[in-house]
């Protein structure tokens, strides 16, 4: 961030309840909160609730506002070597390894259109992915372009190559000590090559030498899902799950409503576990058998 007040990327999520938090708030964390609120109100955005974490470096709760235990999916990164030897999973290192001799390349690339071409060429493989319909399918040139040009100051692409197809890509953002992950997503049809971990072997590379502390990758687990097969390939791929303190502070009377109910996370916030996990299930057989009629 350039700087707490003027440089912060602030944005607001949701229709009903409008919760707004920062935008790459796990590489960049929050240093004074109070003054965040300050700026929402100085900005005079139409916020009802307040969301940040505190950073991975800083477990141990620190403020009075309302708390719930949130986590991240991270890698505590030293040398390459050791990631690729103690801690991941055997079925991990024979899959970097099988891309290899498959023909997997993975190059740092510009942003550029012939980058944009081949996401566009990957997202619009399926109109389906991990059981629900995926966002960037259909989305036309500058719907993408515009999407993914976004915090380039601090950002570098890692682009798997079969031959001469883009096959993958991973959008790596760079932050103080910590870098995360960013459309994380491979082709489908080349999915018996591995791209993705030959994709990650290379990010961890990247980090190692320039001696990044942490590697995140979005959460280990959502809300009330219990762990699936995505959790499981970040687990063999050396991801571990980390808690960390994550903070509610409301800004208007909805907002102090909804943190009293739970509604803050939605109608998932108050179902019960069991019934949240039927729900997912039966979405994704829907849209399995559904899926052309988007």
């Amino acid at each position: 961030m350039e700087n707490e007040l003027t440089g912060i990327n602030l944005e607001t999520a949701g229709s009903f309840l409008q919760i707004v938090s920062i935008r790459d708030e796990w590489i960049f964390p929050v240093k004074d909160p109070q003054n965040v609120i300050l700026e929402i109100q100085r900005r005079e955005i139409n916020a009802d609730i307040f969301s940040f974490a505190q950073s991975i470096f800083d477990r141990e709760p620190r403020y009075s506002y309302h708390m719930e235990w949130d986590n991240v999916a991270a890698i505590r990164l030293s040398t390459f070597d050791e990631w690729f030897t103690k801690k991941i999973h055997q079925n991990a290192r024979n899959k970097i390894r099988k891309a290899k001799k498959k023909g997997i390349e993975v190059r740092i690339e510009p942003f550029s259109n012939k980058l944009v071409l081949g996401m566009m060429d990957i997202f619009n493989e399926s109109q389906v992915r991990r059981g629900r319909r995926y966002a960037y399918y259909g989305n036309d040139f500058e719907t993408v372009r515009r999407g993914w040009e976004k915090d380039l100051e601090h950002s570098e692409f890692l682009v798997a190559y079969y031959e001469s197809e883009i096959v993958g890509f991973i959008k790596l953002v760079f932050g103080d000590m910590c870098v995360r992950t960013s459309g994380t997503i491979s082709k489908l049809s080349h999915r018996d090559k591995s791209p993705m971990n030959a994709l990650f072997s290379a990010a961890v590379e990247m980090c190692t030498s320039r001696n990044y502390s942490y590697l995140i990758y979005g959460q280990f687990t959502y809300g009330k899902k219990s762990e699936d097969s995505l959790a499981q390939f970040k687990r063999y791929n050396g991801f571990e799950k980390i808690e960390i303190p994550r903070y509610f502070v409301p800004i208007s009377w909805k907002g102090r409503i909804a943190l009293g109910t739970r509604l803050h996370h939605g109608l998932t916030g108050v179902m019960p576990k069991g019934l949240t996990a039927f729900l997912i299930q039966a979405r994704a057989k829907w849209h399995g058998k559904n899926g052309k009629k988007f």
